[in-house]
This record gives C-alpha cells, sequence and structure tokens, in this order.
C-alpha cells in the first residue's frame, strides 16, 4: 500500500509539474535571503559511512540492524518522497558509492523524478566522490582516482546540474592541506568539515576565524579553498534531532496538552543566535542530520516545516531570525555574495584531538596489512588502466573488471576502511571486495600482456604473497619461467626483482638473450617459520631488471653456475667490535655486541644512526587514538644477526626479540637503506595493549622541526609541541599529540646533513627528541573508548596476534640546493615499482609480433605519468604531474603530440584535475583574505584558469599541443581515440 501511494506521487508529480523551462539548479536555484536578519541556512543530510560497524553492503540493505541500524536505501527512497510533495525542501547527497547503487535498481519514473529534483538544486550532490576519504592515510593518487569516479557517474548520469561546488568533509578525523589543493584544482569553491583540534576550535570561537581562506600549496599560489568549520559537529541541533533514531521533542502545534510550538522556538533561536556570535556574516548553516538518518524522511521534514513555518512567523513581530531550507553550496553563495575579508591558513589539521586525552594518531597505522593491501590494489589499478589503453582492451567483461576495481578502491579511501577504524568484520569484507576486485583486473591484465607481448597464449599470473616470499607460480619450479615487468612510471627504470625459488642454480636472460647477473639468497628463518606459510620455496632468485614499459626476463635452471651467483653468509669476528656491510654507494656499522645499526655512509656524509625497537604500553588506546601509559620502553635485547654478502645484495638478517625481526638490506647502485620490518604476534600481557614503534637516533641538530609528506605531495614543516594557530593542550599526551600521519616521507635536517624515511604504507610518524625519527608500525589493543566500534583493535590471524612485515628506506645526504628531488623519485619507484606477472616458458608460444607501445621518455625528468586510463568508448584520461616543488625544481616545458598520435588521437582538451568539466569552463569563487591594506571587495569575483587550456585535434600543428608544468603542477587530458 505504501509503495502504490509512492507510485500514484511520482505520477501526480509528473503531471502536475511538467518540465519547466525555467527550472534551474546551482548557485541560481538558491533561495532568496534577507539583508536585516540572521539568515539560518538548514541543511537536511544523512552522513552514509561505506562501511563502518556493518558492511556496506549490510549497510544500504538495512540487514544486521542489532549491530547499527542502517538502510541506505530506504533513505533515498524516502527523501526523494519527501522531496516530490513540498518544493522547497532540500536534500543534499554525499556518497555516490549509495547512490549509484540506488540509482540501478529504480524504475524509469523514479529516474525521471530525481533527474528533475537535481535539475531543479533540490536533490543535490555535495562532496561527489565514491567515498568521503580519509584525509591522513590516503595517496592523492587514491583520492583523485575516487573523485573521478564518483563525478564521472553524476555528469553521465545528471549532466552539469550534478556536479558537486563544495566538498563536505564533515566525518574525517583531521585535514590535510593537500586535500584542500585537490578541490580547488577539481574547480570545488570551499569546503565545509566538522573535525578539528578542540583548543584550536575554541581559538577560533573566540576570534571569528571558523570560516578562512586555505593556501593550500607552497608551490602554486591561485590554489586557495574558503575553508568552513561547523559549529557543532555535522549531527542535528541539540535537542533538535526529529529522525526514528532519536527521541528528541517533536514540535506539537495542534490542540494538545502538550503544545510546545512557543518553547521550541525559543530553544532553537536561542542556538542560533548563539552561533551566530562565532561567524563573520549574518548567515549561519545548521546541519539537520547525522548517521544514517532519515529512514522515515517523512518524520525530519514535516518537523523541519514546522520550525520553519513558526521561526519566520516571528518576523512579524520583529524576530530577525530567517530560516529555510538550503544547501551548504547556496551557503557559500551567500557567502560570496557577503563582500567579505576572511582569515588566512597554511598548514594543515592534524593532529586531531577532541579532549587533551585523546589524539586521534593511531589510526595513522591502525590495520597495517590492509594499509599495504590498498597500496596494493592501487598499484594493479594503474597498471591495468595503462595496460587496457596500450591493448586497447574494450569487452563488457574487462571494462566491467576494470570499473569494478576503480569503485572498490573508492571504496577503499573511505574514512573507516583505509584508516583501520572498522570493525574487524566489516575489515574482512574490505579484503574480500579487494580480491575479488584484483582478480578480476588481473584477467584484464592477462588479455592485453598476451597482445603486448610476443606471448600470445602466457598465464600472466599475479602472486599476491611475494611479501613473505611465496608465489604460488615458482612453488614447485622455477624452471622455464618468463618473469614480465610493467612498469607504471613515464621514464625507464631499473630495480632489483625478487623471485621465491626452490634452492638451485638459475641463470637469467633478458629479451636479447643477454645474461643477467643473478643471486640467490635465503628467506628469513622467521618468514619460513610463518605457520600458514607453504614452505615450498625457502630462497629468493635477485636479478637487476630494466623496463620502459614492459619487459621480460626468462629463468631457468643450469647445473653449472657462473662464479658469484651464490650469496655467501658472514660470521661478525669476535674480536672485531663492529661489522662493516658496503657497497659502492653505501656503508653500514653494525654493533657486534648490541647488533644494533651504529653508522650510515653514503652521499659522501657519515653519520651515527642508532637503530632501536621499542613500545608504548596502553590500557585506552584504541582504533583511531594512540594514548600512551608512560614513556617508551626500548627492547634491550641483545640482537642476533647474520649477513649475507653477494655482488648485488648484501643483508644484515637481524632477530630482535621473540616477536620482532628485520632485514636491512643494500643493493648495488641503489642509493638507500631497505629496513625490512617483521613484527608479531604482538603479547598481551595484564590485558595491556601495545604501540609498537621503530626510531632511528642521529646527532643531527634539528631543533625540534621535521617533516611529513601531505599525502604524498609536498612537504610539512612540523615543530615538536608547536601548532599554527593555536596552543595545544599536551599536558595528558605529550607523545602521541606530537606524531603526524606519515604516507611517504618523514624527515629532519640540520645546515649540513638530512635524514629521511621513505615507506611503503601510511603509518604515524613523529621527531619526539632532536635528530630522531620515529615510526609506529603496529599496534594491537585491549580497549574500545566507547567511540562506536564497539571493539578493541585486536587483530588476529590463525588464532594469534596479526603478524605485519613491511619497509622503510633510509637517505642520508648533505643538504644541497634541491638534493631532495631524489626523494622524490625513489618515492614514486616505491609507490608504483614493477609490477610482476609469470608465465611458462615455450618456444611455441613465442610466435606474435607485440604491439607497439608509446614511449613517454621524451618526458622531462620530474614529469610523472600520473594516470592513463581508457575513459569512455572512444576516450583516454591522461594526466601529467611535475612532481618537484618549488624549492626543487622549475618550471618544465615538453610536448605531446607524439603521443597523442600514438594513442591514435583525433581531438585533446584539458579539463579540471577531476576530468569531468572542460577546463574552459572552471568558474570560481574568490575570497579575498585578511591582510594589512586590503579592503572588502566591492564586488563578487571570481578564478578562471590562469593559462589558456589545450584543446586541439589531429589537424593543427604540433606546437599547438605544448605542455607546461609549474612545480607541482597536475595538468588533465581527454584524448579522443579512433
Amino acid at each position: 500500500m505504501i509503495r502504490l501511494g509512492f507510485v500514484l506521487l511520482l505520477v501526480s508529480f509528473l503531471v502536475i509539474q511538467p518540465q519547466q523551462s525555467d527550472a534551474v539548479c546551482g548557485y541560481e536555484s538558491c533561495p532568496e535571503t534577507k539583508s536585516n536578519m540572521v539568515n539560518i541556512h538548514l541543511v537536511p543530510h544523512s552522513h552514509d559511512d561505506v562501511g563502518w560497524l556493518k558492511t556496506v553492503d549490510q549497510s544500504y540493505y538495512g540487514y544486521k540492524n542489532n549491530i547499527h541500524h542502517a538502510g541506505v536505501q530506504y533513505i533515498l527512497d524516502t527523501v526523494v518522497t519527501e522531496l516530490i510533495s513540498d518544493p522547497k525542501r532540500r536534500f543534499i547527497q554525499v556518497e555516490t558509492y549509495y547512490f549509484a547503487k540506488w540509482w540501478r535498481e529504480q524504475s524509469e519514473t523514479t529516474r525521471r523524478i530525481v533527474t528533475k529534483l537535481v535539475n531543479e538544486g533540490r536533490f543535490e550532490f555535495t562532496g561527489g566522490a565514491w567515498s568521503m576519504n580519509d584525509e591522513a592515510a590516503v595517496n592523492y593518487q587514491g583520492v583523485i582516482d575516487q573523485f573521478t569516479v564518483g563525478l564521472k557517474f553524476l555528469n553521465e548520469t545528471f549532466g552539469a546540474c550534478a556536479r558537486p561546488r563544495v566538498g563536505w568533509q564533515i566525518d574525517t578525523f583531521g585535514h590535510s592541506r593537500e586535500q584542500a589543493a585537490i578541490f580547488a584544482q577539481m574547480g570545488y569553491d570551499g569546503q565545509f568539515f566538522s573535525r578539528m583540534d578542540h583548543n584550536d576550535k575554541d581559538t577560533r570561537l573566540e576570534n571569528l576565524s571558523m570560516e578562512m581562506i586555505w593556501d593550500a600549496s607552497e608551490s602554486l599560489s591561485e590554489v586557495k579553498l574558503f575553508t568552513g568549520m561547523l559549529y557543532n559537529f555535522y549531527s542535528d541541533t541539540p535537542g533538535f534531532c526529529f529522525d526514528v533514531l532519536c527521541n528528541d521533542d517533536p514540535i506539537i502545534d495542534g490542540k494538545s496538552y502538550d503544545y510546545n510550538v512557543e518553547s521550541r522556538v525559543d530553544d532553537f533561536i536561542s542556538y542560533a543566535a548563539t552561533v551566530s556570535k562565532h561567524y563573520q556574516t549574518n548567515h549561519i548553516m545548521i546541519p539537520m542530520g547525522g548517521d544514517f538518518q532519515y529512514e522515515d524522511a517523512k518524520v525530519n521534514y514535516k518537523n523541519m516545516d514546522k520550525l520553519i513555518k513558526y521561526i519566520n512567523e516571528r518576523q512579524a513581530n520583529g524576530s530577525k531570525y530567517n530560516i529555510f531550507y538550503s544547501t551548504p553550496s547556496c551557503y557559500l553563495n551567500a557567502l560570496h555574495q557577503s563582500l567579505q575579508t576572511w582569515p588566512n591558513k597554511t598548514q594543515d589539521f592534524f593532529p586531531y584531538a577532541h579532549e587533551p586525552n585523546s589524539f586521534w594518531t593511531g589510526f595513522y597505522t591502525s590495520r597495517p596489512t590492509q594499509k599495504r593491501f590498498e597500496r596494493d590494489g592501487n598499484h594493479l589499478l594503474q597498471t591495468v588502466k595503462q595496460l587496457s589503453v596500450f591493448a586497447k582492451l574494450s569487452s563488457d567483461q574487462q571494462n566491467r573488471d576494470l570499473d569494478y576495481l576503480r569503485q572498490i578502491m573508492g571504496v577503499m579511501q573511505h574514512h573507516d576502511a583505509i584508516t583501520g577504524t572498522e570493525r574487524q568484520a566489516v575489515s574482512n569484507d574490505y579484503d574480500r571486495l579487494m580480491y575479488d576486485a584484483i582478480i578480476g583486473a588481473g584477467n584484464s591484465a592477462r588479455d592485453a600482456l598476451r597482445l603486448l607481448t610476443n606471448f600470445p597464449n602466457g598465464e600472466f599470473e599475479s602472486c599476491l604473497l611475494l611479501n613473505i616470499s611465496e608465489c604460488a607460480f615458482t612453488k614447485d619450479s622455477a624452471d622455464n619461467v618468463v618473469v614480465t615487468l610493467y612498469n607504471p612510471l613515464a621514464h625507464n627504470s631499473t630495480q632489483y626483482v625478487r623471485i621465491p625459488v626452490k634452492e638451485a642454480n638459475y641463470k637469467v636472460n633478458d629479451e636479447n638473450g643477454n645474461e643477467v647477473a643473478s643471486e640467490i639468497v635465503p628467506v628469513p628463518w622467521q618468514v619460513l617459520a610463518l605457520e600458514h606459510r607453504a614452505n615450498d620455496t625457502q630462497h629468493e632468485l635477485i636479478f637487476k631488471a630494466t623496463a620502459n614499459k614492459i619487459a621480460s626476463y626468462y629463468i631457468k635452471k643450469i647445473d653449472n653456475p657462473k662464479k658469484g651467483h651464490s650469496i655467501k653468509k658472514v660470521e661478525p669476528h669476535a674480536e672485531d667490535s663492529d661489522t662493516v656491510v658496503q657497497n659502492s654507494l653505501i656503508k653500514l656499522v653494525i654493533d657486534n655486541k648490541s647488533g644494533r645499526l651504529r653508522t650510515v655512509e653514503m652521499n659522501g656524509v657519515s653519520e651515527n644512526i642508532e637503530q632501536n625497537f621499542g613500545l608504548y604500553k596502553t590500557r585506552a588506546s584504541c582504533a583511531y587514538t594512540f594514548r600512551q601509559d608512560g614513556d617508551i620502553e626500548v627492547v634491550q635485547d641483545n640482537v642476533e644477526f647474520t649477513v649475507y654478502e653477494g655482488d648485488l645484495v648484501k643483508e644484515v638478517h637481524q632477530q630482535v626479540n621473540e616477536w620482532i625481526s628485520q632485514v636491512i638490506r643494500i643493493y648495488e647502485g641503489v642509493n638507500r637503506v631497505e629496513f625490512e620490518w617483521m613484527v608479531g604476534p604482538i603479547p598481551i600481557v595484564d590485558n595491556v595493549g601495545m604501540e609498537i614503534v621503530t626510531n632511528f637516533r642521529s646527532e643531527i641538530s634539528s631543533n625540534g622541526v621535521f617533516y611529513t609528506d601531505s599525502n604524498g605531495r609536498e612537504l610539512m614543516r612540523r615543530e615538536k609541541d608547536k601548532r599554527e594557530d593555536f596552543t595545544s593542550d599536551l599536558s595528558r599526551q605529550p607523545i602521541s599529540g606530537n606524531f603526524y600521519p606519515v604516507t611517504s616521507r618523514l624527515a629532519l635536517q640540520d645546515n649540513e646533513k638530512r635524514l629521511v624515511l621513505l615507506n611503503d604504507r601510511s603509518q604515524g610518524g613523529a621527531s619526539l627528541q632532536n635528530g630522531q625519527l620515529e615510526m609506529l608500525l603496529h599496534r594491537r589493543l585491549m580497549f574500545n573508548d566507547g567511540g562506536g566500534v564497539g571493539e578493541a583493535l585486536n587483530e588476529e590471524q590463525y588464532g594469534k596476534g596479526l603478524i605485519a612485515r613491511g619497509k622503510l628506506f633510509l637517505v642520508l645526504s648533505s643538504i644541497k640546493e634541491r638534493n631532495t628531488r631524489t626523494e622524490r623519485l625513489a618515492e614514486k619507484e616505491i609507490h608504483l615499482p614493477f609490477y610482476k606477472f609469470f608465465s611458462k616458458d615455450s618456444s611455441k608460444s613465442r610466435n606474435a609480433m607485440p604491439q607497439s607501445i608509446p614511449d613517454f621518455n621524451d618526458f622531462p625528468e620530474p614529469v610523472h605519468l600520473l594516470t592513463l586510463e581508457p575513459f569512455n568508448d572512444d576516450e583516454i584520461l591522461l594526466r601529467v604531474e611535475n612532481f618537484v616543488d618549488h624549492t626543487e625544481g622549475n618550471v618544465v616545458s615538453f610536448n605531446i603530440r607524439q603521443i597523442f598520435d600514438s594513442l591514435g588521437g583525433e581531438e585533446i582538451r584539458e579539463t579540471t584535475l577531476d576530468g569531468n568539466m572542460p577546463l574552459s569552463d572552471m568558474r570560481r569563487f574568490k575570497f579575498p583574505a585578511k591582510a594589512s591594506g586590503v579592503l572588502p571587495p566591492t564586488a563578487v569575483e571570481y578564478s578562471k584558469a590562469e593559462y589558456n587550456p589545450l584543446e586541439a585535434d589531429k589537424h593543427q600543428e604540433g606546437s599547438e599541443f605544448s605542455v607546461t608544468l609549474h612545480p607541482m603542477q597536475i595538468r588533465t587530458f581527454v584524448i579522443k581515440r579512433k
């Protein structure tokens, strides 16, 4: 009966309100405001986590509501019904993942209605990415990709009226400067969020700086973004949650003993008056919604209708409050028209603390293996996207498999996914989704490589367990195996390749038949001891490989190896105090007594660097927060170590204690030191949790200053115990309050030397003492602090505590102008190394002529091939990035005509960063910042691209295809191909 009523309402809506030629969306659809009043923008919304306490499907379908009441499909059903019944009502939708899932299930009639609501600005998309991504643990590539997926769906479904104009990052646990830069480069006019350090918020409330202009890049002066902080989190006004999930009083306006209109209106106006005192203009925004609210939207809207009616009725008696349904974009539009100047912001909003004992710095590391798995998924995604372009894959199955991996990677950017702040069952489901998506996309990679190599029948299998030196393809034999390497980077790259093998003698040849030097090294016994690992292969074959885009190497078992094929075990001499491990670039000194690293010498610099492992005991840390009970407890055990030396690689295998081990590794010709750590199972004693760290202590005089990356891009200057705009209360948590997110790089320096750690996944990092860098590697906790998860972060595998394995890379150098660009090159290789595919070698399979592949080596050295992927049936998306900042490099110019032609280009157009809007159409609000001598504007101002966007076709001269990139600039193009 309810469904029948909904259908009748839809039909009547179409009949009574036919297509209107004057219907408008965007800012033109915003409600009128009153200049002499306090304008209250009431914003109905539902915050729908893409997985948290329940899986994404459970949250969509309303399954297992005994865990958490969430049913997104019903929210969208009832919201649409209520919007139809009153043209003044509005609603914002944020997570495109859920909307796309719902849209696919709708009838044509419902789709027509929703399209009309979108075109009239009543159902407005805000944010618009596949999920509301985290801002601490994500890499910028994953963020850009998932916005591209979400905005592309909206554009293809509705057109320009669905394009969001503001970001809505209301539930992320701190905010990065790079996220603001991404919004600006996508053409957004501003963003709003609701989490900020409590001390920062108190300061801003007092000095009217809750809304500001964020200088989002030190290298790109035009990248600025209006940013606003909500007054009272993102949930309903206290006492005015009208949702069925709440217990606040409804507005009773009939003939009833419980009539409460006057008191309810008084209370709301009192709250609005309080809010308005802390903002600059006569406009305030009050969100009305919360987690998975509006499942019975009639209840919400009926009470909001009454609230609006009775507050506005008071204007006749002199009230100065004007309230109406609105959206964040309409609120921003009103601020733009207010012709104000605004405070300025330059740094970021990390770390976040909601009270002195709760710094949300633990999630930077929570679930370390899942954080690494997300990186693996991105690695394959970039590989398959490029391969799909080169091989021109176009079947329905291939498109579905690629789209599915894109979408699941979008899910993984969610602020309860990559953060590790979800329940264990949800984490398991994320892993399942990732695995399924990787397997499907791997099939597309195989299809492409069969066309792009001379192996039309090659298996091209992936090995997902290489981190524990295991590969199903080589577990029985590595004889006659072909390793095909794919290089996602723009330029030729030379890297070392490690393949799990049985102990034997092998020869490796390149595609020209030239023998390549190789060595066999033993797998650490701690890895062999993993209970779940199949120990068919106990060694690794190492060789140095070079690839432009695709290169194959051939492994063959032999009887008589050449001298030097085997690595040798070196026993430390008892009479010596040190063991020296060195190659042509790096010298390491290991203290024989302690077994620890003592000295590093490289790049003409020598420094005493001691590495330790340590732990912080905790009874109160949770998935979100890091709360240490006391100072670090350094693992004091003398480290047992064994040295293996070869011509290509030298390794120090260390046993730190019963559950911590490590391999220190240097490769010939590679100018960084690799630390492959393994931690776990972390023991639990007396129900006390542990935070496991490693630190590197040097004598560099850093004076409390260190640097962390912002989502893998620009570096942020940090100073121990200091914040940009406020004084942080570190009285209870002086250690965790100094940790920051590290997604690729942590560094310190003085006037002579620089020490850098690069990592292979998101982690928390700090410099708690001069010259020291500390990285949080793994966590096992016993406490749930009531933050909503409902369980402790106590990861287990095979009935025991989770074992995690990962890598850090150390670089020591002198302070020279622009020497940090080598760190950025290393970042790219670590983030996107060769992807390995395995096949059996047979002469009959090598009988095909491979397709040619474009050569990107003409790009200048600092230009990164950020994106190359199929966009539409006949279109390719291309992104190029100058990955050095203004201190490391200059403006570069190059021509992409050759790439355009080799990709079969017919036309090319430049777009905003997300690829979905022509850059020539971008017109952003311009908000002036407060500064000495700066007067408020006299008229609204806008900004456009600072150069003429590239737009050309194949008939134009090659000079029309010139591309100039300033440091840190990304340019995005859509190429229409034949």
